[in-house]
């Protein structure tokens, strides 16, 4: 299970801004080139977006659902690209002082990435993580109303 943390120099508020902006996940997201939502109600619980990533002239849609969340503080998706299956992405948010660490804990949860999930995968999802966090904190850290398209 692929457990990350980093420390963002901002208040949790901002980041929770920035996750609960379904037009900004392709942004903060390792993967995906653009985001979609597909309901109004993001980051409700059942709500959904659609994901594209793009290799070079090949590119391909996935949906990411919110299975639960606590406003300002959790955000636990799954995140679901065809036959590879679904994963399970858990973001925490706790105070740290006037700062926020964000806890990301990822796994394949169905299908193919699960049956095949080790240790190389398990490397390259930390990684991801890596640069997915230093995204979105260099997301949150822009002054409010300053979040800018990368």
């Amino acid at each position: 299970m692929a457990v990350r943390h980093q420390l963002v120099r901002c208040p949790p508020s901002r980041v929770w801004a920035v996750l609960a902006d379904p037009t900004l996940y392709g942004e903060w997201v390792v993967g995906p080139s653009a985001s979609t939502p597909l309901d109004t109600s993001w980051p409700a619980p059942g709500s959904r977006l659609r994901y594209t990533i793009r290799l070079g002239p090949w590119s391909a849609e996935g949906t990411t659902t919110v299975r639960h969340q606590e406003t300002g503080k959790e955000l636990e998706l799954e995140a679901s690209f065809k036959s590879l299956g679904t994963a399970r992405i858990f973001l925490q948010l706790r105070p740290w002082g006037e700062e926020t660490l964000v806890v990301c804990d990822e796994h394949p949860l169905r299908g193919l990435g699960g049956s095949l999930h080790n240790s190389v995968s398990e490397t390259a999802l930390q990684l991801r993580h890596r640069g997915m966090l230093a995204r979105l904190a260099r997301l949150a850290e822009q002054q409010p109303g300053e979040v800018l398209r990368a």
